[in-house]
């Protein structure tokens, strides 16, 4: 084995082996998709900087999931759209550690962010009298901090276990990118020490997380039977329904990749999975939120009329 390690310069992404005509109408999709993921995402951000009636706990941690949805965009779609037109698809090592680094680092931020927001929420209905005290800004830049840097330090232990390993070939990743683990496949070496950080890392950041929002939102639907205005029940329901889907989306797909029974999901269905993770939920994430928030509505109309109104003047 000694003999054939060598030092790795470059992986192989295998990606979609559908043919040339398929490939081209993927990248046509997958550039929408990424278009309006930016868009979309970038949307939210300018409109929730320029609303001041916007500027609120909720709305600054839902800007920072949209900066995590750019994020988890710019790091995986332009290399799956090069490599979709690029026959030899290849990625550098020290590309491919990056890639599998900012995944890891994005996707365990949005798993904490959607817990903040969640006892946002709880806080918000269960004890609005004293939401602006608990919920203050000191309090929401602190949580943003530590989903933030937790995050990080998390995705490095992954990060320097697979830079342990050594990969004496074949290098080729059966996977659009560097998922993590299709890149341990790859490693000759004995990985059950990463397998086991993974799943205590699942457990950790997919579980736990879900457990404390399911519970979050049973206690919150509680209150919100219990609110005597028709009105404020449906305000509620709205705001809280929204961050639900977003929640389903992203805890639901996330724990069938890397919790369920891998005999159950072969690697194409895999890669399926990761397209819905890392492709559209990012870009259905502010659809869900501007279409599904009053609050977000009436800030877009209201900034519609207001630039009019100066254009007019």
């Amino acid at each position: 084995m000694e003999e054939n390690q060598t030092m790795v310069t470059e992986f192989i992404l295998l990606g979609f082996c559908l043919g040339p005509r398929i490939h081209i109408a993927l990248f046509a999709l997958f550039s929408l998709c990424y278009i309006f993921t930016l868009l979309g995402n970038g949307f939210t951000l300018g409109l929730i900087c320029v609303e001041p009636r916007l500027h609120s706990p909720m709305y600054f941690f839902l800007s920072n999931l949209a900066t995590v949805d750019i994020a988890y965009a710019c790091n995986t779609v332009p290399q799956t759209l090069v490599n979709l037109l690029d026959e030899t698809k290849s990625i550098s090592f020290a590309g491919c550690m990056m890639q599998t680094y900012l995944f890891l680092t994005f996707a365990n931020t949005e798993c904490v962010l959607l817990v903040v927001m969640s006892y946002d929420r709880f806080v918000a209905i269960r004890h609005p009298l004293h939401y602006t005290v608990i919920m203050n800004w000191k309090v929401c830049t602190i949580l943003a901090a530590v989903s933030w840097i937790v995050s990080f330090l998390l995705a490095l232990v992954h990060l320097v276990l697979i830079l342990k390993l050594p990969f004496c070939g074949p290098h080729v990743i059966n996977h659009f990118f560097c998922e993590i683990l299709s890149v341990l496949k790859l490693a000759c070496a004995d990985t059950t020490l990463n397998q086991v950080i993974i799943f205590a890392a699942c457990v950790f950041a997919l579980v736990g997380p879900l457990c404390f929002v399911l519970v979050s939102y049973t206690c919150i639907l509680v209150a919100i039977l219990r609110i005597q205005s028709g009105e404020g029940r449906r305000k509620a329901f709205s705001t809280c329904s929204s961050h639900l889907c977003v929640v389903g989306l992203f805890f639901g797909s996330a724990i069938v990749m890397y919790m369920a029974p891998k005999s159950q999901h072969p690697e194409e269905q895999q890669k399926i999975l990761f397209l819905f993770y890392s492709f559209f939920n990012p870009m259905l994430n502010p659809l869900i939120y501007s279409l599904r928030n009053a609050e977000v509505k009436s800030a877009l109309r209201r900034s519609l009329c207001n630039k009019n109104h100066s254009q007019l003047v």
